[in-house]
């Protein structure tokens, strides 16, 4: 396994990845970190017969989403990894998208128990995580450097596999693109987001505006390629 992988890498995303390797139709899905639904939106909506199960620990996002009735093959849940409210091999596919390293440490390897726990023989946890490398960290990194919580969630991956539940089935690295409208997109959706609290004065928040607005082209429009990892483990 490779924490980061160097030369030039093929663009992709999660959501074609998903369909390219993960069992959808008349599956269940459980979705770990939901974050504001955008992808479970979007596989919800390509495949109509998935029931999905889509967890979130940050109270004020969870609220959110349980307005959303409009997807009626999703289940909004509150709760996180480490105590997955599902029963023992009942789930096809887990997905964690950027999400684990948003894990506390010290829970990783119990999340990783209740995955196994979850999953079916034969089932799959997709888990996506970005590299700390490229232009985009290089702005993130100005008010949160997640490089020791992606080392660590790496690790925990490694310990999964270690312990005999899992076997890694794949290993993808490729490059995913962000796209932002503006630096006030930017700061919605990045530097709002409820599920973190960042210390961010105005001092601090010029020298952030300062170096994400080179990357605005002429339509007003940032993009990114950002590095990123996927890790499809098989349980076992």
């Amino acid at each position: 396994m490779q924490l980061i992988k160097q030369g030039q890498l093929p663009t992709s995303s999660d959501r074609e990845l998903i369909a390219q390797h993960l069992p959808l139709h008349n599956a269940t899905l459980l979705e770990l970190g939901c974050g504001t639904a955008f992808a479970t939106r979007k596989i919800s909506e390509a495949y109509p017969t998935v029931k999905i199960i889509a967890t979130e620990v940050d109270r004020i996002q969870h609220e959110k989403n349980l307005q959303v009735t409009d997807l009626p093959n999703v289940s909004f849940r509150y709760g996180g990894v480490e105590a997955i409210a599902a029963e023992d091999a009942s789930i096809d596919a887990v997905i964690m998208l950027k999400s684990l390293h948003h894990v506390p440490v010290e829970l990783m390897d119990q999340g990783f128990a209740e995955i196994a726990r979850v999953l079916r023989p034969g089932g799959l946890a997709y888990i996506s995580e970005p590299v700390y490398a490229g232009e985009f960290n290089e702005i993130l990194r100005l008010f949160n450097d997640e490089k020791r919580v992606r080392e660590a969630a790496f690790a925990s991956i490694e310990r999964a596999i270690a312990s005999g539940k899992f076997e890694l089935a794949e290993e993808i690295h490729c490059n995913s693109v962000s796209r932002f409208e503006g630096f006030s997109d930017f700061e919605q959706r990045i530097l709002g987001a409820t599920h973190s609290n960042f210390d961010v004065d105005d001092a601090l928040f010029e020298q952030i505006k300062a170096a994400f607005t080179p990357h605005i082209d002429s339509d007003g429009i940032a993009e990114f390629h950002n590095p990123l990892r996927v890790d499809i483990l098989r349980r076992i």
